[in-house]
């Protein structure tokens, strides 16, 4: 669990309604016309722009992705395909198969090699898989911003529908109050729904995206360095540019297997 995602949007929420609350009850800003318009609407919008199926899809990355903490530190995944490129100067390329490991991509990569496929099609095999989990990404990021982007302006449509009743309705009192809700609580809506939910996620979505694809280049050169028969040591030196230098300290003082 990636409790911090959570920590935040919920601290969010609860700001926002402590602050609703300070002077008013919540039911005053409960309008149940204007969450449908600004709702309703941007579900509407975001259909328009993408089908069905990427939209469905980007909410389940999103609560698999953004939710969870999954992802391997590279300084560990250095270390373990330091490992592997000692195992196969040791047993040779049929060693790997022997090896446990829980990364789906690393796990991938050590069964092309066991089964024997050479050096360049392991590399295309691995680069077009890169690609593919980066376009998952970058979709459902595109779709968390466009409903970011459409919330608002929604928002904003339906204060000029409340406007537009308010104007028709002065010489009735008791539908001025009803109008005026619609016209600020639908920008409050958009507003919400844009800051503190679609916009953070997109962002978490790419921070996320970035991470994956360091972590698979990662494993991908590591792969390459081990099919060429690469030193161990400087395979690790190498694969230090994708850590920061306080972690290349660290793991230069870690014991070799």
């Amino acid at each position: 669990m990636d409790i911090l995602t959570l920590v935040g949007l919920l601290a969010g929420i609860v700001i926002v309604v402590l602050a609703m609350l300070a002077n008013a009850s919540l039911l005053t800003f409960l309008n149940l016309p204007g969450l449908a318009i600004v709702i309703g609407g941007t579900f509407a919008v975001t259909l328009i722009k993408f089908r069905l199926p990427t939209v469905m899809g980007a909410f389940r990355l999103a609560l698999t992705t953004a939710f969870t903490d999954r992802m391997e530190r590279p300084a560990t995944l250095i270390q373990e395909v330091s490992q592997l490129a000692r195992l196969v100067r040791k047993e040779g390329i049929l060693g790997l198969e022997s090896h446990e490991t829980g990364n789906e991509f690393l796990r991938k990569a050590i069964n092309l090699c066991v089964d024997g496929h050479p050096p360049e099609l392991i590399d295309e095999v691995l680069s077009q898989d890169i690609q593919q989990t980066m376009e998952r990404y970058d979709v459902a990021e595109r779709v968390f911003r466009g409903i970011g982007e459409s919330a608002p302006a929604i928002g904003m449509l339906g204060t000029l529908v409340g406007l537009v009743q308010m104007l028709n309705t002065l010489d009735n009192p008791a539908a001025i109050g009803p109008a005026m809700a619609i016209a600020l609580l639908t920008t409050l809506y958009g507003a919400f729904i844009a800051q503190l939910i679609a916009l953070p996620l997109a962002d978490k979505l790419q921070l996320k995206a970035e991470d994956e694809q360091r972590n698979r280049l990662l494993v991908a050169t590591s792969i390459q360095n081990i099919m060429q028969g690469q030193n161990p040591r400087v395979m690790t030196e190498l694969l230090s540019a994708f850590i920061n230098p306080d972690q290349r300290a660290a793991l230069a003082r870690q014991p070799e297997a």
